[in-house]
């Protein structure tokens, strides 16, 4: 099986030399190796077409980068977003995916970014969710991918995202909510996106459930 994965951008401003680069976490790479899954990196809107031909699925991962607010029909406040237009190769990505019924998982802003693919918006700034290394509780919906993952109402995870679903795209079932009601997981047809990083949680059990499920 082969996966095509979002490689994402930044800026490393301590390091001498190659300040600017494209990566994937080691989270992922450890993950996808014990389940024996081959992950295809995308970071370019170039050769989608062949990409998407000789991939199964898709992984929307996340990003130190907003999408611009543009995209939802909103000001952009932070000059931060016109590094790179990472959400144009998102868009394209996903609809390519969706339109050959190819499974979709977004993680943090990957879920983000399926939900302004498909005509949602966010919020372009929230407290209390930025945080590092600390976790907190989330509600799950019954009858939805997740609940048949973990079989109970209530998980922990980690937090690290400073924007939020705000309008969800038509047609998607919000399947799990913070605490202080902040959306954290979107489900429709064969796509999932999830505010939380299971991967570096090492949650393999999610992956192997997501696997297990769509394909």
């Amino acid at each position: 099986m082969r996966l095509a994965i979002t490689e994402r951008f930044e800026i490393v401003e301590k390091e001498i030399g190659f300040t600017e680069r494209f990566y994937i976490t080691k989270y992922f790479k450890d993950i996808f190796d014990k389940l024996g899954i081959n992950l295809i990196p995308v970071f370019t809107e170039n050769n989608m077409e062949e990409i998407e031909k000789i991939c199964d699925g898709l992984i929307i991962t996340g990003s130190n980068i907003d999408i611009n607010p543009k995209y939802y029909g909103e000001k952009n406040n932070d000059e931060k977003n016109n590094i790179i237009d990472e959400f144009a190769i998102d868009k394209k990505l996903i609809e390519m995916f969706y339109q050959n019924n190819k499974p979709i998982l977004g993680i943090c802003g990957g879920m983000q970014s399926i939900n302004v693919c498909f005509g949602g918006s966010l919020y372009q700034d929230i407290e209390g969710h930025n945080l590092e290394n600390q976790f907190h509780d989330i509600i799950l919906q019954e009858k939805s991918f997740l609940y048949e993952v973990y079989n109970i109402n209530k998980i922990s995870v980690n937090s690290f995202h400073h924007q939020a679903i705000k309008d969800t795209a038509n047609g998607f079932k919000i399947t799990a909510k913070s605490e202080d009601n902040i959306i954290e997981a979107i489900e429709k047809d064969n796509i999932v996106g999830v505010q939380w990083h299971p991967e570096k949680m090492k949650d393999i059990l999610f992956f192997e459930k997501f696997i297990e499920k769509y394909f």
